[in-house]
């Protein structure tokens, strides 16, 4: 029967050693993640480790796509990814990123483009955005969208709210960054992006429904309908002091932050990276998270977005499913020292069992032989 015990002891320790075997590489890949669940940087590296290992060939393919598609900024992106982890890339396919790159920032294709976005407002590449921000921080832009929107509100149609609140906020903080020098250059350009992104219609949905209960209070209706009255863009002094009348900035707070993020996110990774990030970050923890990976991380932003998607910016699988391979490893892991303990102390009473049977035989050989003895005379 010891036998019996000792055989299904050794079995559960076999069986222990062979389920951690195959459990400990999640559970360890799992206390990673965990350990670094709030470091957005570790987080970004430990995903792309494993993403690019499973597949080296995705950052060559993206970069053809990126060609294919004339977005020299995202196929340079790339190639600094490549760069900073040690995938070897073909040198005409890096000479045609550095091709593509040059073309596109000619003094040519850059006039025209920031012309664009100047007197349009709409931007499709870096030049065209960068003439928005300018009109912007000349105030022309967003006197150029308050007076829209707000002749909308004023005749009780469809109004942007968003766009309304950004243009607002962004001719109050023009006038803080005309005073400290430039010091809010990085807000007014993040509130443009924000503003760019959501008229352009790539603004996540989650940030449209963030930012659009989050303007809502931000912009003084009565007051603002008479400075629209008035206003023109023509007249660009006087229609900016009577729209920053009606901003209320004890009530920009949270979109301030926001456009503060989205600024750190332009200035370390540039513009199209700050953009890409509003299409997939949900809310503005998420955008402060991407401003982190930017800042560490610099022209392999966009490569990063584009390969990990809003998983670079929060854990895509629940903290409650890491930990549950955490606690199934520790359990394989009781079980394999219950089992070793079990099997030591079948070992030792079986051996113990055995040598108490050989003594006590070897005492009854010897009474046996006492007993047979002839008796002395």
């Amino acid at each position: 029967m010891n036998r019996v015990w000792l055989s299904l002891a050794v079995a559960g320790m076999a069986a222990s050693a062979a389920v951690g075997t195959a459990v400990w590489p999640h559970a360890r890949d799992a206390g990673t993640v965990l350990a670094a669940q709030d470091d957005p940087v570790a987080l970004t590296d430990i995903r792309l480790s494993s993403t690019l290992r499973s597949n080296p060939a995705l950052v060559s393919e993206n970069i053809e796509a990126a060609l294919a598609f004339g977005d020299s900024d995202l196929a340079a992106s790339f190639v600094a990814l490549a760069r900073e982890s040690n995938i070897p890339l073909a040198d005409d396919l890096t000479k045609r990123v550095d091709d593509a790159t040059a073309d596109e920032a000619s003094t040519t294709h850059f006039a025209k483009g920031f012309a664009t976005g100047l007197v349009t407002g709409n931007a499709e590449d870096v030049a065209s955005l960068s003439g928005t921000v300018a009109g912007d921080l000349f105030v022309f832009g967003d006197i150029r969208d308050v007076v829209r929107e707000g002749k909308h509100l004023a005749m009780g149609e469809e109004t942007d709210r968003l766009v309304l609140g950004l243009a607002a906020a962004g001719l109050a903080v023009t006038a803080a960054a005309y005073v400290s020098v430039g010091s809010a250059a990085p807000l007014r350009a993040g509130l443009t992006l924000v503003k760019d992104t959501r008229k352009a219609g790539r603004l996540s949905e989650g940030l449209i429904e963030w930012a659009g209960r989050s303007t809502r209070d931000v912009v003084d209706g009565l007051v603002l309908e008479q400075a629209v009255a008035s206003g023109s863009v023509w007249r660009p002094v006087e229609t900016a002091s009577a729209i920053r009348a009606a901003f209320r900035p004890d009530k920009a707070g949270g979109l301030v932050r926001l456009a503060k993020d989205v600024g750190r996110v332009g200035e370390a990774a540039g513009l199209r990276a700050a953009r890409d990030t509003l299409k997939v970050a949900e809310n503005p923890q998420e955008i402060a998270r991407a401003a982190r990976i930017a800042e560490a991380k610099g022209g392999q932003t966009r490569a990063i977005i584009k390969l990990l998607g809003r998983g670079a910016l929060l854990l895509t699988v629940g903290a409650f499913n890491l930990s549950m391979w955490l606690f199934g490893a520790l359990l394989t892991l009781f079980g394999f020292l219950s089992s070793i303990k079990a099997t030591a102390e079948r070992a030792t009473s079986s051996w113990l069992q055995r040598s108490k049977a050989r003594r006590l035989k070897a005492q009854m050989a010897a009474q046996v032989a006492l007993a047979g003895a002839p008796a002395q005379g």
